[in-house]
């Protein structure tokens, strides 16, 4: 499965939309362990890696990252528009939104994601 990324632009391509890959390969964490642990005790992951927190509601969701050590792009998304882009720093980084899914990546990978935009799974 990959994740991709579709942007709104204003000129006038044929779909109206901007689309590129963020990630090739996506784990999904889908059990309350691997939900609480994240990325936690990781020393890297692939530069086109992401993890995906699917939820089964819409509320409020926070991230942290005690025991990360590498910096990430977290993207928080309701009903597959992005609402939040995040880059939080190793150790010290916090942050919450409004999710039905995150996703965390390398730090960089969502540089060009913004609220609006859509994140798409294909080949699931």
């Amino acid at each position: 499965m990959r994740l991709v990324h579709e942007s709104a632009i204003d000129d006038s391509s044929a779909d109206g939309t901007d689309r590129d890959v963020l990630a090739m390969t996506v784990e999904l964490a889908d059990s309350i362990v691997s939900q609480a642990r994240g990325l936690m005790f990781r020393r890297s992951v692939p530069d086109d890696y992401a993890l995906a927190f699917r939820f089964d509601s819409t509320k409020t969701r926070d991230l942290h990252m005690l025991f990360v050590f590498f910096p990430i792009d977290a993207v928080w998304v309701v009903d597959g528009i992005v609402q939040r882009v995040e880059r939080l720093r190793p150790w010290r980084g916090f942050a919450r939104e409004t999710a039905d899914l995150i996703v965390e990546l390398p730090a960089g990978t969502a540089a060009d994601v913004e609220p609006g935009d859509r994140l798409i799974f294909e080949g699931e």
